[in-house]
């Protein structure tokens, strides 16, 4: 900056007003009070500062869940890539399985229907000279909580 002329005051009471005409209430803004080099006080228009520069804001740390989401991302997408080029490898095996798996069920399937059948089968073609066997039970209890006797018969 230059160097000016003049000297800037302020209106206190070791520099009176010079113009008792003039409150400094009624100085319009931008004029001030100023004392030229040969000792003579009087009211100019100064330049205007410029305001001060607003503060830079200060860089803020990365939280440290934002690193390790960052450093997890590629490790999920490479563990999902891989299992996806190993489920493309894997699907005819895959497939064939499924496909051994539903000849397991139709087994089971047939044997849970057939099994029965066969045993009755075979009961009916032993038991064929034979006569049936009956077995009657009998029991009896006396009150809610009485002791239940029973007897059984073979005819």
């Amino acid at each position: 900056m230059h160097e000016t002329a003049y000297e800037i005051t302020t209106l206190t009471p070791q520099h009176p007003n010079p113009n008792p005409g003039m409150l400094p209430t009624e100085i319009p803004p931008g004029v001030q009070m100023v004392t030229l080099p040969g000792g003579i006080r009087t009211l100019a228009y100064t330049p205007q500062q410029a305001p001060p520069a607003p503060p830079v804001p200060a860089a803020q740390p990365i939280p440290t869940w934002a690193k390790t989401t960052a450093l997890l991302t590629p490790t999920i997408g490479g563990g999902i890539a891989a299992a996806g080029i190993g489920l493309s490898y894997a699907a005819p095996g895959l497939i064939a399985m499924s496909e051994a798996l539903w000849a397991a069920v139709a087994l089971i399937a047939a044997a849970a229907i057939g099994v029965p059948m066969l045993l009755r089968i075979g009961r009916s073609a032993a038991g064929a000279g034979k006569g049936s066997t009956h077995i009657t039970q009998n029991i009896t209890a006396t009150g809610m909580f009485g002791k239940a006797n029973g007897t059984i018969n073979h005819r």
